[in-house]
């Protein structure tokens, strides 16, 4: 076993994770990855406790913290009854009727300095181009049910440039990262929190008191108690930027059902209702089902009455109903407690980005691993990025209610006509004015993102970039021809999402 003979006085040698589920376990995982042994970590959870377990559709990243703790993806998809995500369908959001692609990966091939996406703008404003996802292999792929990994070994095709997420079942994950992380040295303790004991100094916690009556002693706490923030706020009293002004919905009710007829769709699907919006994530066993729905517009008996008259299959279990605030903890790392998940703050999951940031919390614990000195300044720069792309999320969401044309209830009036905010409104501004989209420092979502909500929604572009016209008419119309005919190829010899699944599960 390694030896801390190198270690200096004041490292932090106890780590204490509050609370398992999803968000609970991928820091322990990763945790236990990342340290030494010596370090020890210990999470405490109760079976007692539920999880809220809807983060069950995912982005991208995703397969990256996999890879970093080496776990193979064909077993993953196995283990979680898993399926792959292209992107997200959008029904009815901007009009009754309409539906577009959020897809994932790359638009087109940028000519030179200039962004495919303008090219495509041009023709598209003198009625010449075709569909926006017609130049996305994601998107194009979306329509016929096709899915396949990316072929990297073809570099100039655009079977290269496949880009995919999960969708996966939230508590076997949980279970299968429990698994990973105890194997490495993680130690679980059952219990329920019954004290928590602070310094009367600084007011940092000391130790926690369980049920059971054990004392438990930790340099660093990390709250994963969902949205109760035991640490973050019962006992630190940290605070929250409540942002229902800006995304209403504060209720979900959620229903597993069967696939009934409907193919293994290789996408997540977001379909609008008077008041809010129901998922539709396919695993392999089920399809995840909810109605995100603000109470101030609709009741929850009506919201349940919409949901289970749009399933797809038998309902597996009773509808449950879960309440939320959305917006964020004014701190995230406060003392020497640090939230992740939903004790850090709520982001509905209208773009699936609540594993997401799990994940990029994790990523900056890693970045500013502290020692027992908890410099103030490390403290609040983890704060500002934090902060950053909680607010940048924010606006990506809001884009999605604010941007849309239905005048049909009271919810999409109030969503269509608020303030928002001034950040959103440049990115807004400078779009109509010239067709510019421009990705901030280290926002999560690209210029190819936004382009796709915002001409999903309807938001027209004033102008395109000048140097487009650097190619003359026949050259563009071929241009943007052999790129969508490409795809359209390439599209046709891709297997169908349920065959690459059924034979990765065949492969135990």
């Amino acid at each position: 076993m390694q030896q801390d003979n190198h270690a200096a006085p004041d490292s932090v040698r106890n780590i204490v994770i509050v609370g398992g589920g999803t968000a609970g376990w991928m820091t322990a995982a990763a945790l236990s990855k990342l340290l030494p042994p010596w370090r020890k970590v210990r999470l405490i959870e109760s079976d007692d406790i539920g999880t809220v377990g809807v983060g069950e559709a995912t982005i991208p990243m995703i397969r990256f913290f996999n890879s970093s703790l080496g776990i193979d993806e064909d077993e993953f998809i196995r283990q979680t009854r898993g399926t792959f995500k292209l992107g997200i369908e959008f029904v009815n959001w901007g009009q009754v009727g309409e539906r577009y692609i959020h897809g994932f990966g790359k638009i087109g091939q940028d000519e030179g300095m200039v962004s495919f996406y303008h090219y495509w703008l041009k023709q598209h404003q003198r009625g010449l181009a075709r569909p926006l996802e017609d130049y996305s292999i994601n998107t194009a792929a979306c329509h016929d049910n096709k899915f396949m990994r990316a072929r990297h070994d073809l570099a100039n095709s655009p079977l290269a440039d496949i880009a995919y997420a999960f969708h996966f079942d939230a508590a076997l994950y949980a279970r299968f990262l429990r698994d990973f992380a105890v194997a490495r040295g993680v130690h679980r303790t059952e219990g329920i929190v019954a004290q928590t004991i602070q310094r009367g100094a600084d007011g940092f916690i000391e130790a926690l008191v369980l049920d059971s009556g054990e004392r438990v002693e930790g340099d660093l706490f990390i709250d994963c108690s969902g949205f109760r923030g035991l640490l973050i706020e019962q006992a630190l009293q940290t605070g929250y930027d409540d942002w229902t002004h800006w995304l209403p919905c504060d209720r979900a009710v959620a229903v597993p059902c069967e696939h009934g007829s409907t193919p293994l769709l290789p996408y997540t699907r977001s379909t609008a209702h008077a008041a809010g919006w129901q998922w539709r994530i396919p695993l392999q066993h089920r399809i995840g089902n909810g109605h995100v729905f603000s109470s101030k517009f609709m009741s929850e008996d009506e919201a349940t009455s919409i949901l289970l008259a749009n399933l797809d299959g038998p309902k597996l279990a009773e509808p449950r109903t879960l309440k939320f605030v959305t917006g964020k903890r004014k701190k995230f790392w406060n003392k020497n407690v640090i939230a992740v998940g939903l004790a850090s703050g709520f982001m509905e999951p209208l773009e699936s980005t609540s594993i997401h940031l799990i994940q990029s919390q994790i990523a900056r614990i890693a970045t500013f691993f502290p020692d027992r000195g908890f410099a103030q300044a490390d403290i609040d720069e983890f704060n500002r990025q934090a902060d950053f792309e909680f607010e940048r999320i924010r606006d990506f969401l809001i884009l999605h209610y604010q941007q849309t044309r239905r005048t049909d209830s009271a919810f999409w009036n109030y969503v269509r006509t608020m303030p928002i905010p001034d950040t959103l409104q440049a990115k807004l501004d400078l779009y109509r004015s010239s067709g510019r989209i421009f990705r901030e420092s280290t926002e999560m979502f690209t210029h190819v993102s936004w382009l796709q909500v915002m001409h999903g929604q309807g938001v027209h572009a004033g102008s395109y970039h000048p140097l487009v016209d650097n190619l003359d008419d026949d050259a563009l119309a071929q241009y943007l021809d052999n790129v969508s005919g490409t795809i359209a190829k390439c599209v046709e010899v891709m297997p169908t999402h349920a065959e690459v699944v059924s034979h990765i599960c065949s492969e135990r």
